[in-house]
């Protein structure tokens, strides 16, 4: 059988073969597109039961161009399919048999291919890997596969790393509206077509960082970052009739007192710290995040609350020591041994950060379910804070309210009629 498959009669050949478990890598029309305004070219599956992987051609100049549905058909026999990204896959396959193998693979070089490099630095175009020789396309999936092989393995944790994927598609699908005279005022954009689409612009979140907080910069705007001094936020407008920001406050401090069971009562973490120190509230919030990512301060070891800190950075650090590595709440991400320049005290703060991630997807989860049938959309996140293109017909900001006070959460709401003029909403 032909490792190039084209024609109805050689899928249906494909498909009789009865294969259970798969790796697929998609080949989209252009790499650096971003995969909501991208069409898709070819597909590579790898039985892992088999000896070989297979091309299946959808919109590609050298090959005659298979039916889509049937495509889907086939995939949705699958028992098990291992991708790279799920997140982006589901736009073209929104299956439940997916697995996102990146959230266990180490960091490697992306495979490529001297005639991948060539046409990407000689031609400018959106369509550019349906001109690239399939042969060429075969060979680097081929790469691709035997880097990470050992890790198409289904992780204890699938269910929230479906979930995860799942909310970020979400938010990524949703896209930014922009002011386009201001945004080319304040960025220098790659190409357009990259990432914008009827003055909509599209973020993309990485979710495969060391600690699983993800970041988002895509065409050389990194939308976690963005200044709240020079203007550029005023570009990001919403569709609906504001922006509604909601903010969690001291949101380290309380999920590091959850992790110890501490309870602050009704004090902000803030108070606390400056009532029992002695300091003022500005100072205590400067200290208390210094310590909490540099290390207790012996100043402050006989605070109660420090003290406990303390004691849980050193029962995880002899875990990690002892068992090779440790399990994070709620996500169940594993930390194992051999993380570089690794120490107690940057373990603790990789758990806060997977954690702040994890309990941002409950919430989040629970926000979308509301948010079904609904115009109003999150349209962007960042760590502490989600932002609402609110549409005041829904209704709904109530309902939200309450899904971070099911959690002990305090939040702090701003409005706006851009992203950058924000005012407190009372």
């Amino acid at each position: 059988m032909f490792y190039i498959i084209e024609n109805n009669e050689q899928l249906n050949e494909f498909f009789e073969i009865g294969y259970d478990k798969v790796f697929i890598e998609p080949i989209y029309f252009n790499d650096f597109v971003h995969p909501l305004l991208n069409d898709i070219s070819l597909l590579y599956i790898k039985p892992l039961n088999g000896d070989k992987g297979y091309i299946l051609s959808i919109n590609h100049t050298e090959a005659l161009l298979l039916n889509f549905v049937v495509i889907s058909d086939l995939l949705a026999s699958y028992s098990e399919i291992y991708v790279r990204d799920r997140k982006s896959f589901i736009n073209l396959f929104p299956l439940k048999n997916l697995i996102d193998i990146s959230f266990n693979t180490p960091e490697y070089s992306e495979a490529t291919t001297p005639a991948h490099d060539f046409f990407y630095r000689t031609h400018n175009v959106e369509d550019i890997n349906t001109i690239i020789p399939l042969v060429k396309h075969y060979e680097r999936c081929e790469n691709i596969y035997y880097k990470i092989k050992e890790h198409c393995v289904k992780p204890e944790n699938n269910k929230f790393n479906s979930q995860i994927t799942s909310i970020f598609n979400y938010i990524e699908s949703n896209g930014i509206k922009i002011d386009k005279k201001t945004l080319d005022k304040h960025f220098e954009l790659n190409n357009e077509f990259l990432s914008i689409k009827n003055d909509i612009i599209y973020t993309q979140y990485n979710l495969y960082t060391t600690t699983g907080r993800p970041s988002n910069s895509f065409n050389t705007i990194n939308f976690a970052a963005l200044s709240k001094d020079n203007g550029c936020r005023n570009a990001f407008i919403p569709k609906n009739d504001y922006f509604i920001e909601i903010d969690i406050s001291a949101y380290h401090p309380t999920l590091a007192a959850q992790l110890i069971g501490y309870d602050f009562g009704k004090d902000t973490p803030y108070e606390y710290f400056a009532r029992e120190a002695g300091i003022e509230i500005s100072e205590a919030k400067i200290l208390m995040f210094k310590q909490l990512y540099g290390g207790i301060y012996k100043e402050y070891q006989y605070i109660e609350y420090f003290q406990l800190i303390q004691e849980h950075v050193n029962k995880m650090w002899k875990k990690y020591t002892v068992d090779g590595f440790i399990e994070c709440p709620i996500s169940g991400h594993k930390f194992y041994k051999g993380i570089k320049d690794i120490n107690p005290q940057k373990l603790f703060n990789y758990t806060l950060q997977n954690l702040e991630t994890a309990n941002n997807v409950r919430i989040m989860w629970d926000i979308i379910k509301l948010l079904k049938s609904k115009e109003t959309q999150i349209v962007l996140y960042t760590y502490d804070s989600i932002l609402l293109d609110y549409n005041e017909d829904d209704d709904i900001l109530k309902d939200i309210q309450n899904q971070f006070s099911k959690h002990n959460l305090k939040i702090k709401l701003t409005k706006g009629k851009n992203y950058g003029v924000m005012s407190p909403l009372h």
